[in-house]
């Protein structure tokens, strides 16, 4: 069964799976996950693959899902490419896979990059928080140049995060290489690859809003912040400039759909704008009508 589009009710474009099946968590990912904890004053669960699965099935939806492979810059070892592909193949009514390589392993991580295409990778996420690099520098670009020949979509992790916070020196995890105008860069020396920004780019919001604005290529996803703070100017350029670039996404397991699509129903938003966000967009950029 593949994606009824028709009956979707919406396309979360930012889920995690959190664990391996079977697998206990890493000792690293607990400290991060305890310190979160104490911090934020909660503790999400930590889905697998199926579990995303199954949770956005019961809720009519269907989820773009990843995990992220941040062994160099937070020394834990990843989570699996291919539990995701193998449970977006066994689940295509709601699943739609991306994959993540760590940067740093240079010509492997471009090997294994063409790998994961071949096996159904749709697109690729990068965390630059965690995984500790500059997305400008040229030593990425061909891992970029791999993802832009297949017509495949980068999605960037930018503004703070809440990885490492609360920990002594937040976890080591430095937030200057999640400024979205490093990403500008590669907008522009990629015209042909579609970047998604991933969250409201706290602190940085203008600067996303500039380059989504100024690159055709550039999206923005709205996950990992309630609505209800959404700062006003985001608000504005969702309903004028940006409507057609401006994608639903959640960042489940740390916010619910639920929670966000509640929060958002209260923003002045335009009905027409509305559907846009919440589907149609995704729909266009993700090519699942058929026309890319």
């Amino acid at each position: 069964m593949s994606l009824d589009l028709d009956r979707l009710v919406a396309i979360d474009v930012h889920t995690h799976a959190e664990r391996n099946e079977g697998q206990p968590q890493d000792a690293v990912t607990e400290e991060v996950l305890a310190a979160a904890a104490r911090y934020f004053g909660g503790s999400p669960p930590q889905p697998t693959a199926q579990d995303v699965a199954d949770y956005y099935r019961d809720r009519n939806m269907a989820a773009v899902i990843f995990t992220v492979d941040d062994e160099a810059g937070m020394g834990r070892p990843r989570l699996g490419n291919d539990e995701v592909l193998a449970a977006a193949a066994a689940n295509p009514d709601v699943l739609i896979p991306f994959a993540s390589v760590d940067p740093h392993k240079g010509k492997l991580a471009v090997r294994e990059a063409r790998r994961l295409i071949e096996a159904g990778a749709r697109g690729f996420k990068f965390h630059p928080n965690t995984q500790a690099f500059w997305p400008n520098d040229p030593a990425w670009y061909p891992l970029y140049e791999v993802i832009a020949a297949a017509g495949l979509i980068a999605l960037f992790h930018s503004g703070t995060t809440g990885i490492g916070a609360g920990m002594p020196g937040g976890g080591g995890v430095r937030l200057k290489y999640s400024n979205p105008m490093a990403v500008d860069d590669v907008a522009a020396d990629f015209p042909g690859l579609d970047i998604i920004l991933a969250h409201p780019s706290f602190p940085w919001q203008d600067e996303a809003l500039a380059i989504a604005t100024h690159k055709p290529n550039v999206y923005i996803d709205l996950s990992g912040w309630s609505p209800k703070y959404f700062p006003e100017n985001l608000v504005r350029y969702t309903n004028t400039l940006l409507q057609n670039k401006m994608l639903f996404g959640s960042d489940y397991p740390l916010i619910t759909p639920d929670r966000w699509l509640a929060d958002f129903e209260k923003l002045p938003i335009r009905d027409e704008v509305r559907s846009k966000v919440l589907k149609d967009n995704a729909i266009r950029l993700l090519g699942l009508d058929g026309r890319g």
